[in-house]
């Protein structure tokens, strides 16, 4: 088993869950965030910190679909391991349908990118 971000995270990106998943498996896009499936350790702790319950385990109805767009986005996004506010948007957007049609951004989270580029020159 590992656990999934689904369609409900798109245009919230709340990240309380990055700051207690104990091995970093989070990943971020522009608008959204995913779980790395091999990475994941299944301890479940991230799953009630979400306020938009866009986790699940991959046993629940409709999650199966998202283990492989979890993994192919966590190959590509870059990693996330702090806490950072929402998006500005994030609670009037938070019960949006077709988010994944409407409102979905498929790039990394260009803050993040523009923090990992600030280190990578630093070095």
């Amino acid at each position: 088993m590992t656990y999934i971000v689904n369609d409900k995270c798109i245009s919230c990106k709340y990240t309380d869950c990055v700051e207690v998943c104990p091995v970093d498996c989070f990943y971020e896009g522009e608008n959204m965030l995913v779980i790395h499936p091999d990475e994941c350790i299944d301890c479940g702790v991230c799953e009630p910190e979400c306020p938009a319950e866009a986790i699940l385990p991959d046993t629940e109805k409709g999650a199966l679909e998202w283990v492989q767009f979890n993994l192919e986005k966590s190959l590509t996004w870059p990693n996330i391991t702090e806490r950072r506010d929402p998006l500005p948007d994030a609670d009037e957007n938070l019960d949006k349908a077709n988010k994944f049609k409407t409102l979905f951004i498929d790039q990394p989270a260009s803050q993040n990118l523009r923090a990992c580029t600030k280190t990578n020159n630093d070095l």
